[in-house]
């Protein structure tokens, strides 16, 4: 064997496929056992292999487990066995004993306890003897391609895992991706070592992909499955807006400007509050940036998406007066059961409101206070400082009104018929 050119291409094999050269070997010496087991081995056995890549050579084994009376079927157990399931598998009775489970034994696999203590005097059962076999070098063409085909397989297990491993570490982080295809609702993304998924909940809404399009993707979370990894990803998930200002602002990144709570609408707005950890630093003009540059990166990469950002303070209704900006607060009543009444200028209602009751609505997701906003105008005002005994009354007798005015009406409609017929 050519060792130079082996550990070359072991090497090769281990870095486009980002796995180490441990699990290449690993797999190798998988291989080399299944070839051995093929044409030298007896069904059952258990082989292991060790190559040397210093020297070329190959050492072989067979495991064997060593068990003892209370470990293993009897013949009488065994015949139960077969009475109570109607299809009898081999493979049920055999492996490694949990608890009170048994094995059927097998010479080939298992050893007593009393021969195996003849080999090796401080063994106990439950653990392994290996035997060493006598090596060799010719093998069949069918042993050749079994080999290939463990060496494969191995691979491409070890390549699934060190993808899920190094995706997993990734989590709750953003990543450039590369749109790949569109099949029906779902995108597909190269994020570089493998595809990610965008689904259809977690897109923006009015945002369109095509193919070759680059884009930042949160990671959403990474599940293991039989086909590999499963990389879910998110362009509409809150935390993408915090983790790109985390890109754009150093102070944020560095921990003095910190983002204490986030609201979202995606494709349409965004408040998020910012406070500061040291003196002297202004948090909002840190995340806007000179000119708004930093802010407008983070609006381009979103495409177009309003960003709101304001200072989180402690007091609640200081926090929901700056969560109402743009408007214009004059006060703000806490109420019982986490509610908040803030009032504003007649001409500032609509906006605090927001279209369709985004603002108001945004800012208690962010403020986590139920959030009514009302009009500072006089007649509200009167309406307020008027008792309740007094509202009913009112009530009353403008429904009394209501009623004798409808009658006067019916009663006007009679009279004029009546004149009608009589000409």
């Amino acid at each position: 064997m050519d060792i130079k050119n082996f550990t070359s291409a072991i090497a090769q094999i281990a870095e486009e496929k980002g796995i180490s050269s441990e699990k290449v070997m690993e797999s190798i010496e998988q291989a080399l056992a299944a070839a051995y087991k093929k044409d030298y081995g007896q069904k059952g056995q258990v082989i292991r292999a060790e190559l040397s890549p210093e020297t070329g050579s190959v050492k072989f084994w067979q495991v064997k487990l060593v068990v003892n009376e209370k470990m293993i079927y009897s013949e009488k157990e065994l015949e139960k066995l077969k009475e109570e399931k109607e299809e009898y598998e081999e493979s049920s009775f055999s492996g490694v004993i949990e608890g009170k489970e048994k094995v059927r034994f097998n010479p080939e696999k298992h050893i007593m306890i009393d021969e195996a203590k003849k080999m090796k005097l401080k063994i106990k059962t439950g653990e392994e003897l290996v035997v060493p076999l006598k090596a060799r070098e010719d093998y069949g063409r069918i042993a050749a391609q079994t080999a290939k085909q463990v060496i494969m397989q191995r691979i491409r297990e070890a390549e699934k895992e060190s993808i899920f491993e190094e995706y997993k570490s990734k989590e709750e982080q953003i990543i450039s991706g590369i749109v790949q295809r569109i099949e029906g609702k779902n995108v597909f993304m190269d994020i570089g070592k493998t595809l990610g998924v965008l689904t259809r909940e977690e897109q923006v809404p009015g945002e369109f992909y095509r193919p070759g399009q680059r884009l930042k993707v949160y990671i959403l979370k990474v599940e293991e499955t039989p086909k590999g990894p499963m990389i879910f990803l998110s362009r509409a998930y809150p935390k993408l807006v915090s983790r790109l200002f985390e890109l754009e602002v150093p102070e944020i990144s560095a921990g003095s400007v910190a983002i204490k709570s986030i609201a979202r609408e995606p494709g349409s707005r965004t408040k998020i509050a910012v406070s500061s950890s040291e003196e002297g630093i202004d948090p909002i003009g840190a995340a806007v940036g000179q000119r708004g540059t930093r802010v407008q990166v983070v609006i381009n990469e979103l495409g177009g998406e309003k960003i709101d950002i304001i200072e989180h303070s402690e007091d609640p209704k200081i926090y929901i007066t700056n969560a109402l900006s743009p408007a214009k607060v004059e006060e703000v009543k806490i109420m019982p059961k986490n509610k908040a009444l803030a009032m504003v200028p007649e001409d500032q209602l609509s906006l605090a409101i927001g279209k369709n009751g985004q603002n108001v609505r945004l800012a208690a997701k962010l403020t986590g206070w139920k959030i009514d906003v009302r009009g500072s105008g006089p007649e509200e005002e009167m309406e307020e400082e008027t008792k309740p005994e007094e509202k009913t009354k009112k009530e009353k007798v403008k429904k009394a009104t209501k009623k004798v005015t409808k009658k006067k009406v019916k009663k006007g409609k009679a009279k004029t018929k009546k004149k009608e017929t009589k000409k």
